[in-house]
């Protein structure tokens, strides 16, 4: 069963690249939280194709509709989402309301899949794309594989980590002021001088939002105007460059990615086979073309002295944070830190060696496809709706260690 974060707070999702849409769960979700479809649909627009110059040309609207888990006495706005139909059946959606504790259910139809760029693919005499999931799923199938845009293995399944990590970023905010960020700090071989572990490495708890600010602003300004969130302007025009150039070649690059938890609460998460850090080392890791995870300092820890590595303790807090905010998998209240290390998308135009389904060694040509030369450029908020998924999970864990009576009273 394929479901991000859990027990408490979980995100399930089901749906193919080309099928008629992407239904997301969120499991978990405590009452009382305002809940606006537009909030939601601000980050699911950062995640679409087409929102930057330098991915793919499609163009996907990924609306959301919410169909359950949120209620308010106002039923006129509440029911004011945009219409759905089936068949004669039409229905009003939900616009906005409280959630209600219940699993919230949202659908995103799709609208741009051209199924005949797939045809290439097809059947046991169908060519495998070199490093596509064609092959293995195919056979892992017994031949029932979707081939349309990958099927399940398409990037387009992370929008249920998108709203599942919304809902999630809204509690912790609202609970917390916890704010998540990304920031690309590496396409191909060039890298970014200026990254944003560096940058939040003297934050502790509590960062006030004019220190955080001028991070925001500065990735916004940098997605903008030249289509790579990053905080380093000069890093983000070579690298748009650089994608360019290697788009026209047929080729594709790697990318490498840095997301930061801001205010996350201390004390949450556990030492062993729920610690925050193995959560989320698989949850971001394992992020489609991911290819390396690395908390805090990541590999360059190997390298140091105990002495030199260790993070020093004041009665404030930690005063550095080479452990990316994480103690033996429990929060410090410090940034947590992870860099993302993305492969070059395997979708190119390059002649390359494979084979078809039944395994007959062929040259490989792709014919048709609109796909992202750097596929880590808009992998961010995916990464911080990862993040934000476990980030809720956890606490939600170490909330339920303590029981107040109070809570289990129906009568005076």
């Amino acid at each position: 069963m394929e479901i991000l974060g859990g027990p408490l707070f979980s995100v399930a999702g089901a749906g193919e690249s080309h099928g008629p849409g992407i239904v997301t769960i969120v499991f978990g979700c405590p009452p009382g939280l305002w809940l606006t479809r537009d909030t939601i649909q601000d980050q699911l627009d950062r995640r679409r194709p087409g929102s930057t110059r330098h991915g793919t040309p499609r163009h996907e609207d990924d609306r959301v509709v919410f169909l359950s888990g949120v209620y308010q006495d106002d039923h006129d706005r509440l029911l004011s989402g945009p219409e759905a139909a089936v068949g004669e059946s039409r229905v009003a959606t939900y616009e906005a309301g409280y959630t209600t504790g219940e699993p919230i259910a949202a659908l995103v139809l799709s609208s741009a899949g051209k199924s005949d760029h797939y045809a290439q693919f097809a059947g046991p005499e169908g060519e495998v794309r070199p490093g596509h999931t064609d092959l293995v799923k195919y056979h892992q199938s017994g031949g029932l594989a979707d081939i349309r845009g990958g099927g399940r293995s398409s990037y387009r399944a992370t929008i249920s980590d998108v709203i599942g990590g919304s809902i999630a970023r809204l509690y912790l905010k609202a609970t917390f002021e916890t704010v998540f960020l990304s920031s690309v700090v590496q396409v191909g071989p060039l890298q970014a001088t200026r990254t944003l572990a560096e940058a939040v490495r003297e934050f502790g708890p509590n960062v006030a939002p004019e220190r955080i600010k001028p991070l925001a602003d500065a990735l916004a300004g940098s997605w903008s105007s030249v289509g790579i969130p990053t905080i380093d302007a000069d890093f983000a025009a070579e690298a748009a460059e650089l994608i360019k150039k290697t788009r026209v070649e047929g080729d594709s690059l790697g990318a490498a990615v840095e997301v930061v938890g801001l205010n996350v609460p201390a004390l949450a998460g556990d030492p062993l086979y729920q610690s925050l850090k193995l959560r989320l080392m698989g949850a971001l890791g394992g992020l489609h073309a991911a290819q390396a995870c690395e908390i805090g300092d990541g590999a360059a820890v190997a390298a140091r002295l105990g002495s030199e590595n260790n993070d020093p303790i004041r009665q404030t807090g930690y005063a550095n944070n080479s452990h990316g905010g994480l103690i033996g998998g429990i929060t410090t209240g410090n940034p947590l830190v992870a860099r993302v290390s993305f492969k070059p998308t395997s979708s190119i135009v390059k002649p390359q060696q494979s084979v078809r389904k039944n395994l007959e060694e062929i040259d490989f040509e792709l014919k048709k496809g609109r796909h992202d030369p750097c596929v880590g450029v808009r992998a961010g908020v995916t990464l911080e709706s990862r993040m934000a998924i476990e980030v809720m999970n956890a606490v939600l864990m170490h909330a339920s260690r303590q029981v107040d009576p109070g809570d289990f009273t129906l009568f005076p």
